[in-house]
């Protein structure tokens, strides 16, 4: 088995973004973004989808954290698009339900090859920790556009916003887990009646 492993770099005016992963990894985690909650979501996605995740970004903070958190998302969904190769023998879809206290979450993906957002959470405070909760939604959207993925996020039950986010984040790394997981009884086979993904 080739190892499904991909580093991207992508520079503009706003950002410049190198990122590093390993589909195959352990959980581990490096992040230098200067977003310290959104480097907090991330790490849940590298522990919870036992994804390897080193991310560099410097980025106009001194604007807002808006360019960051989109090319971040943009940059990761390369990273994966890269890494996942030509899908044969993997799952592709994958999905899962995260409670933490009074939140529950609800993440579906599919490789499908075809770029797909459906996001409905419903947050109870537009700031956490001096971070615009919308900004996320840059984030999956940047993800599904260069990932090709189908993603359904849906926050079914939560009061507490940082909850409500760390649920989706987690249900999001378990999802990826699932999605990317190699079946051996599929080994060399592609997951689509289409023969391509």
């Amino acid at each position: 088995m080739s190892e499904r492993k991909a580093s991207v770099e992508r520079n503009t005016l706003e950002t410049q973004i190198k990122v590093a992963i390993n589909l195959d990894g352990t959980g581990k985690a490096k992040f230098d973004i200067g977003v310290p909650f959104l480097e907090h979501m991330l790490d849940q996605i590298a522990r919870h989808g036992l994804i390897d995740l080193d991310i560099h970004c410097k980025g106009d903070l001194h604007i807002d954290d808006h360019h960051t958190v989109e090319d971040v998302g943009i940059t990761l969904g390369q990273a994966f698009a890269q890494a996942v190769g030509d899908k044969k023998g993997m799952t592709r879809y994958g999905h899962s339900y995260v409670p933490l206290d009074e939140a529950l979450s609800r993440v579906v993906i599919d490789f499908s090859g075809r770029p797909g957002l459906q996001m409905h959470v419903p947050f109870t405070r537009a700031v956490v920790g001096g971070f615009d909760v919308d900004l996320f939604q840059e984030f999956f959207q940047g993800f599904v556009n260069h990932a090709l993925v189908s993603l359904h996020i849906d926050n079914l039950r939560g009061t507490n916003t940082h909850h409500q986010i760390e649920t989706v984040f987690k249900a999001f790394g378990r999802a990826l887990r699932m999605a990317i997981e190699l079946d051996p009884r599929m080994a060399g086979q592609m997951p689509s009646t289409k023969g391509c993904l």
